[in-house]
């Protein structure tokens, strides 16, 4: 079980990330500890080789850890096999992605239903489910159209109802307005930052744009691997931690 804040919904302890490349070994994550708080709004922010990609994969459960745990809900998930994972993914975690990452054969309707049939929810609930996220996201008159012919933000909104449709306690988001112009970008963060104040959900957004920063409740800054250092956006959470 979780050895230390109730509150926590992922904590991290010693972990390393270690790849290897032919005979060399290229740590990307070194020995980081951080703990997040349930309905926590964070932004892990760092420059390209920082090492925040290879975060955002250990934390969503798309990889394991060299060395070190990871709690996740309270259990360690350093020695899950594959299928255990997945089914942690898809319960607990999802997943916002630049690139969007929808089917392309299947209409925006369909991607967001993909998830709740993966949970064998039936057709008919899967489909209100599916409609009333779009519609929320005020894509009503758009729900049969294929990615291709939905314009980049309106795909994104596709992608944030499908990572929300199974109604997850965690929205991983990396780099979610990298593809976008800055109103469209904007509407995005507005949308997620709203998901936060209603649904208590933890938003962690993984990006190197500092734009995103201000968001933010609580900014990891990754450097080489490591947290060089940790910013609070709100004065009731309290100064610099370095």
């Amino acid at each position: 079980m979780n050895p230390s804040g109730e509150n926590a919904v992922i904590q991290l302890e010693g972990v390393w990330k270690i790849y290897q490349m032919g005979d060399v070994q290229v740590p990307a994550l070194r020995g980081v500890d951080l703990e997040i708080e349930r309905g926590e709004f964070l932004v892990i922010a760092g420059a390209s080789g920082s090492g925040k990609s290879t975060m955002m994969n250990l934390i969503g459960c798309l990889d394991l850890p060299s060395g070190g745990r990871i709690f996740l809900g309270g259990d360690d998930i350093a020695g899950f096999g594959e299928s255990t994972l997945a089914q942690i993914r898809g319960r607990k975690v999802g997943f916002v992605f630049q690139q969007f990452n929808l089917i392309p054969t299947l209409t925006a309707l369909e991607n967001v239903m993909l998830p709740l049939e993966f949970r064998n929810v039936d057709t008919s609930t899967a489909r209100k489910k599916a409609l009333e996220l779009l519609n929320l996201v005020g894509l009503g008159e758009r729900v049969h159209h294929l990615p291709s012919q939905l314009s980049g933000g309106e795909q994104q909104r596709v992608a944030i109802s499908r990572a929300l449709a199974v109604d997850p306690e965690i929205i991983l988001a990396d780099e979610p307005t990298g593809n976008l112009d800055s109103k469209t970008g904007e509407f995005i963060l507005d949308f997620l930052s709203e998901i936060h104040r209603k649904d208590s959900k933890t938003i962690i957004i993984v990006t190197h744009d500092l734009h995103l920063v201000k968001r933010a409740e609580r900014v990891v800054y990754l450097k080489d691997g490591k947290i060089e250092r940790i910013e609070y956006n709100h004065k009731d959470k309290g100064g610099e931690e370095k």
